[in-house]
């Protein structure tokens, strides 16, 4: 088997290769493997798996069509890790089974218990994360339909909302006690991924001198989500409005509101493909361009990242080095 090869020292490039914070552990992706690193009670444990790749002519991989199914592959693959990494995490960081899930385990099985428990963890995440950040803003936002008459303006009030509670959201979520290690795990992953994009050897001296801010990561990616449904939501309204003149004599009723909320949530698949192309084409180059693009992002990284400690970075070298690829390269974006 060939030998796995890294960068040439001091040669930067862009990697495919991201990651996950977990329950004291890192998930990571590499092109044609998975790998599940947790730090345990009786030290690290390296979980590898082959990743299943569509070929390049599949249609989960033409433009636009692919982020949605990338995202969703991303889910079901991060619910699954974060459910291992509780498995394998310090006995102390271990909730005893519910009677519920020892009694469903003996009546599905393990197998199919498993796959019910990931299914479910999926739904019910994503449900939050439309039911916060799309749903609740767009019934607020319809509140001033009967005052703002102009669907541009509308959908930047929405917006402003939407934006406000994403960043009471992170802001909370990042002061949980519980959830400050976890994001030490993801400044490890984000620290490893640049000092090997950085070219330098995978070494703890090395990653620890490396921003804890990523352009590709997942708090960028949300952001951008709300920025580009702004932009969506006001040109497919006001497209639906003049092929549909007759939704203007519904406007302010609760009718006209669920029309327009069940219209957008319909659009969101189409805001994940578009949102997916820009945040590939940024982690792909590096330019004075990209970095305006990427800023906010990566200035909402400061609420989801916090700097590791050695171990923790050890975890991370360990995770990259699990994915890395036996070709040279074969992870270059």
């Amino acid at each position: 088997m060939a030998k796995k090869q890294t960068p040439d020292c001091c040669q930067s490039f862009k990697t495919m290769i991201g990651g996950q914070a977990l329950i004291e552990g890192i998930m990571m992706r590499g092109p044609e493997k998975d790998a599940v690193v947790i730090r345990g009670s009786n030290g690290l444990s390296v979980e590898v798996k082959a990743r299943k790749v569509p070929p390049a002519s599949s249609w989960k991989q033409l433009p636009f069509i692919r982020g949605v199914f990338n995202f969703f592959d991303a889910q079901v693959v991060g619910v699954k890790a974060l459910l291992r990494s509780a498995d394998l995490a310090p006995e102390e960081m271990q909730e005893a089974p519910s009677k519920l899930d020892i009694w469903l385990e003996k009546k599905l099985g393990n197998e199919t218990f498993q796959k019910a428990v990931v299914g479910i963890a999926v739904a019910a995440g994503l449900a939050l994360s439309v039911g916060l950040f799309f749903l609740l803003p767009m019934v607020i936002a319809g509140f001033f339909d009967r005052w703002i008459t102009g669907s541009l303006m509308l959908n930047l009030v929405e917006g402003i909302i939407r934006m406000a509670i994403f960043f009471g959201y992170m802001f909370l979520v990042s002061r949980m006690k519980e959830m400050k290690r976890v994001f030490s795990y993801h400044g490890a992953e984000h620290k490893t991924i640049r000092c090997y994009e950085a070219g330098l050897p995978l070494t703890v001296e090395n990653v620890r001198k490396q921003t804890r801010l990523h352009p590709r990561c997942g708090t960028s990616f949300l952001l951008v989500v709300m920025v580009i449904s702004i932009l969506v939501f006001s040109i497919a309204s006001a497209a639906l409005l003049r092929i549909a003149p007759g939704l203007e004599q519904l406007r302010g009723t609760f009718g006209y509101r669920v029309i327009m909320i069940v219209f957008k949530l319909l659009l969101l698949p189409i805001i994940v493909g578009i949102t997916y192309e820009i945040n590939r084409w940024a982690g792909r180059h590096d330019n004075g361009f990209t970095r305006i693009l990427t800023a906010p992002g990566m200035w909402m990284q400061n609420f989801t990242t916090n700097e590791p400690d050695d171990s923790m970075i050890e975890v991370g070298i360990a995770a990259v080095e699990a994915v890395l690829p036996e070709e040279k390269g074969a992870d270059r974006w």
